[in-house]
């Protein structure tokens, strides 16, 4: 495996000749080692185009799912972000190229481990992993530019609505298991102006009890 080749493979066939087209999303995704956050029994497929297993039930998200999110947000470069379902920490270790500060929430402990120890090892300062439970966000790094959701919600969690800030966009599958709808909105006078971008089938959001 030449990972800078896969790595520049993923991004020519798997994004921009998909539609991703955001210069700065393209870049960050092709420079972030996704092997790094990879489980070593399927390290070989890191840059397969399909989401990968994790422990717990949980996946990292197909390539493809990633850059559409982060794209949907139209960061600039001086946001605060807020994640919910960091996983493997691959997504935020993506965003951490392109804000000033995120904060990633995943809810087990062994995940969170692994991201962390995946993010200290490339260096990546600007990532704050806590396990809690994403339904309720993190309302001491509120309020957000922007928040992205890697896992699905039947609804969309009031908490994270809350600590959006006003103007702020939120990107989040919304459904049960066999019908999600990946959505985007921006936060105008305290409600939420949605678009659908795609149907998509993601892992179910984890409640804690």
């Amino acid at each position: 495996m030449d990972p800078e080749k896969e790595r520049a493979s993923m991004v020519k066939h798997q994004l921009r000749r998909r539609g991703i087209a955001d210069s700065r999303v393209l870049g960050a995704m092709g420079e972030v080692p996704r092997e790094a956050f990879v489980p070593d029994a399927n390290k070989k497929d890191a840059y397969a185009d399909g989401a990968l297993p994790l422990s717990h039930g949980q996946t990292i998200s197909q390539p493809l799912m990633v850059a559409m999110s982060i794209e949907a947000l139209q960061l600039e470069g001086d946001e605060t972000v807020l994640e919910v379902g960091a996983g493997s920490g691959y997504q935020a270790a993506v965003l951490s190229r392109l804000v000033k500060k995120v904060y990633a929430i995943e809810i087990i402990p062994e995940l969170v481990s692994h991201a962390r120890r995946a993010l200290d090892s490339l260096g990546i300062d600007n990532v704050e992993i806590i396990c809690a439970d994403g339904r309720k966000g993190w309302p001491d790094g509120a309020p957000y530019d922007g928040i992205v959701v890697a896992a699905a919600a039947e609804e969309v969690p009031p908490a994270l609505v809350e600590q959006l800030k006003e103007g702020g966009r939120l990107v989040i599958p919304v459904g049960g298991r066999w019908g999600q709808s990946l959505q985007a909105s921006r936060k105008r006078g305290g409600k939420l102006e949605t678009a659908e971008l795609c149907g998509v089938v993601f892992v179910p959001l984890v409640y804690g009890s």
